[in-house]
């Protein structure tokens, strides 16, 4: 048990040591290093533009404040890891509750653009970057995929579960595409199934603490302060 707290707090210290040497103008680089990077980062603005206007969505003062404070909770909540994967993903402090909290509070289209723009942060200062594709895959669609949480707003725990198993979906075609040729060094014979396991084993750990966030969190209460605001 002592090893295993020591490997957490052995994490976190890691991952401050990585926020603190974050190289913003680097990341741009390896992103915008060729021109299908360009198009996939022109891509996730398309989407952006299209997710506001098809939507309509009307944002108030209060709204917009919000949004930023949810992104730059779950921003931080995803900087400091409790494990990190060798080819990406990692386990956090329950860096998708303030999404699906969004989501719950007002809807699938405002979390799903607030997930949106968590992608984007996160693609900015910790990019791994193989492919366009997987680019847009294992970044913004990923996260706007948490905001489907939004269209079971009765269930909170259905919604959560919903919400992170259409992120995991992004993530395995993504490994399934890109991430093939590791499947055979890990012993495995079909890249489908090494895709669902190595993606499965963090996100199903960070699922569940997000689900203990959310059953300790008085998401009611919360919801009525929001919407008082709003």
């Amino acid at each position: 048990m002592s090893n295993f707290i020591n490997n957490i707090f052995g994490s976190l210290k890691e991952s401050w040591e990585s926020v603190t040497s974050i190289n913003f103008v680097q990341n741009l680089k390896d992103i915008f290093g060729q021109p299908l990077g360009i198009i996939a980062v022109a891509a996730v603005l398309i989407i952006l533009v299209v997710l506001v206007k098809a939507r309509k969505i009307r944002f108030s003062a209060n709204l917009l404040a919000q949004i930023g404070l949810m992104v730059a909770l779950s921003t931080v909540l995803d900087l400091f890891k409790i494990y990190k994967m060798p080819q990406g993903g990692s386990i956090t402090l329950g860096s998708m509750v303030p999404i699906i909290l969004m989501s719950l509070w007002y809807g699938a289209e405002i979390g799903m653009l607030t997930g949106l723009v968590c992608g984007i942060l996160s693609l900015l200062i910790g990019p791994y970057v193989v492919h366009p594709v997987q680019l847009l895959l294992d970044y913004p669609l990923a996260y706007l995929a948490i905001g489907a949480a939004g269209f079971f707003k009765w269930n909170k725990y259905f919604g959560a579960v919903a919400g992170i198993s259409l992120r995991f979906i992004c993530h395995v075609v993504s490994g399934v595409v890109f991430f093939y040729s590791y499947a055979a060094e890990a012993g495995y014979s079909s890249s489908l199934w090494y895709s669902i396991v190595y993606n499965g084993t963090f996100l199903g750990v960070d699922a569940i603490i997000c689900i203990l966030i959310l059953a300790a969190l008085p998401v009611q209460k919360l919801l009525r302060s929001a919407q008082k605001t709003a």
